[in-house]
């Protein structure tokens, strides 16, 4: 990738233009090409009428016949090569685009931004294909404006009067073509952050679907996305009525302009000013005309929303990393299992807990909040200066440890199943090349995702489309849990990991996780569940109660329903 630091869209757009510079100039030289070729088509055409048709001379005819043909020739040649050089440069950009953001988005050391990860698959999607727009922005005004200037100039060769005319009304197309991109651009980028909003809400609301329906807040979640979408709605038409009266009011005005030029030129020709192929020029120059006039009217508007992506796309280029990115070195694992000391990050406060290797530690937290908290501290989600006290993995400090020692030993599988296209197989191995085939069918029965196997027609090898919405909620739980078990980390955390899935396969995931990573034969390995399931704290060696922020209670399952009222209460609930 380019070394080139990107702060904002100005800047993304200055990058993008120069690392297809050759592409774009010969591009840009080719269309002009094409835009000459096609001006001189109504003068050739002319010359044919004088020279030829007019007098009836054959060999004048023939010459004009021979060049109208070589200026066809020219102009189809320029546009096809043009074009295949601008489009080939704007899908590599495009692409490049899109792989900076997903490395950016994907990164082990995390991000920090306010975008929600709904929108960054738009940013990393659409907004970075119409960023890319630019290398085919310049190009086709750059090609209109030498259309522009070389119809003035026939125009000035025919008659001066029909020339200076014209030379008048091209700034005053220019003027109202950019008078409104301001506004535009503005509501553009206010169009697509409704858009990214109500799609991530959309995606927040289906993966938690299950648990709004338990609290009864169904309502309440489909009203908030009826305002997000009409927000969003609102934006898209304030942003497209401002587009059409744009284009609407330049498109009347560049036919008014050729009609008036093709109006003159008539009264001239009848007055023996112009001749009869220099009127067939003018008019054929002043139909011509219009093209250029509406492709500039319409380049603010495609420049808005494409200055709009850019400025999205920036905003996460630029955004820094959320956990330190020095360089890894060797660590020294000085003990296994998780560790946390003090900490207070969010509504925990004063947090101790320790998670002991070849054991099932389960968390159960009366408020949701205190529980989030935790998970997202373990997953990395949060900066380092948002918590404070100290938590250690295997040894390794998760604030100061080099981040990759930290990965490598921690999989903290969130409450949401994200998942990716491609085959049921890919999602569950990952990157792994050489799967192993006992170790896989070990971690899809444990997780239950073994059932998921045995009912799609082509079992491993199904494909499964973006996000997985082309399976259920359980499924794809299911097949998230099949993927952390199958990466065997010596400390796995997983936050909620049954929500979408029925008690009598929440029982038998139980076992299966309870069976998988306490082996006794098998590697030391700590497991953190935070969970509100009976099934996955029954399973568990030891669970861990939080209250105000702090660890209140500890035992088994059996001895806390029996000894603790409060924790009874809430697990039958």
């Amino acid at each position: 990738m380019s070394a080139t630091p990107v702060r904002t869209g100005r800047d993304l757009v200055r990058r993008t233009i120069a690392r297809h510079r050759t592409a774009i100039v010969i591009g840009t030289v080719l269309l002009c090409v094409h835009q000459l070729a096609e001006t001189s088509v109504a003068v050739v055409i002319g010359v044919l009428v004088d020279a030829g048709i007019a007098p009836g001379r054959v060999p004048g005819m023939l010459a004009a016949v021979a060049a109208l043909a070589a200026v066809f020739v020219v102009l189809t040649y320029s546009y096809r090569a043009g074009m295949r050089r601008l489009n080939t440069a704007l899908q590599d950009e495009a692409h490049l685009l899109r792989q900076e953001v997903s490395e950016k988005a994907l990164s082990p050391h995390g991000l920090r931004t306010d975008t929600d990860p709904g929108e960054l698959v738009t940013v990393s999607g659409s907004d970075a294909d119409q960023t890319a727009w630019f290398l085919d922005l310049l190009p086709r005004m750059l090609a209109a404006a030498t259309a522009l200037l070389a119809t003035a100039l026939a125009l000035l060769i025919v008659d001066v009067t029909l020339g200076v005319a014209a030379l008048v009304a091209i700034p005053l197309f220019f003027v109202l073509a950019h008078a409104a991109a301001a506004r535009i651009t503005a509501r553009a980028v206010r169009q697509q952050s409704r858009v990214a909003e109500a799609v991530a809400l959309a995606g927040d609301l289906i993966a938690g679907h299950r648990s709004l329906a338990g609290i009864g807040a169904e309502r309440a979640a489909a009203e908030r996305y009826r305002t997000a979408s009409r927000a969003a709605f609102a934006a898209a038409l304030a942003t497209n009525r401002s587009i059409a009266l744009q284009r609407g009011i330049t498109a009347a005005l560049s036919g008014v302009a050729a009609a008036v030029i093709a109006a003159v030129a008539g009264w001239y020709a009848l007055s023996g000013r112009i001749t009869t192929g220099e009127l067939v020029t003018v008019v054929g120059l002043a139909q011509f005309l219009i093209e250029p006039l509406t492709t500039l009217s319409g380049l603010p508007a495609t420049a808005a929303r494409a200055r709009g992506s850019a400025e999205r796309v920036a905003a996460v280029l630029a955004a820094e990393p959320l956990l330190p990115t020095g360089a890894s070195s060797s660590t020294t694992v000085t003990s296994t299992g998780l560790r946390l000391r003090g900490v207070a990050h969010g509504p925990l406060a004063d947090l101790d807990l320790d998670v002991p290797p070849t054991r099932i530690t389960a968390v159960f937290a009366a408020d949701g909040a205190e529980g989030d908290a935790l998970a997202s501290l373990l997953s990395g989600r949060s900066a380092p200066e948002s918590y404070r006290g100290s938590v250690q993995v295997c040894g390794i400090d998760l604030r100061s440890g080099p981040v990759d020692a930290v990965r490598g030993r921690l999989v903290a599988e969130p409450h949401d199943a994200h998942l990716f296209s491609g085959s049921l197989r890919r999602n569950v191995v990952g990157t792994d090349a050489s799967p192993d085939p006992t170790r896989l069918e070990c971690a899809l029965r444990a997780s239950g995702a073994d059932q998921v196997v045995e009912v799609l027609p082509a079992g491993l090898d199904h494909d499964i489309v973006d996000r997985g919405h082309n399976l259920s909620g359980g499924q794809r739980q299911r097949l998230a849990l099949a993927r952390a078990l199958y990466a065997a980390p010596p400390v796995l955390v997983l936050h909620e990991p049954t929500t979408a899935i029925d008690s009598v396969t929440e029982q038998r995931i139980a076992e299966g996780i309870r069976e998988l990573r306490t082996a006794s034969d098998g590697p030391q390995l700590a497991t953190v569940v935070i969970t509100g399931s009976p099934a996955l704290l029954a399973a568990a060696d030891r669970v861990a109660v939080l209250r105000n922020g702090r660890v209140a209670a500890e035992g088994t399952h059996r001895s806390l329903l029996a000894d603790d009222p409060m924790y009874a209460e809430a697990v039958s609930r």
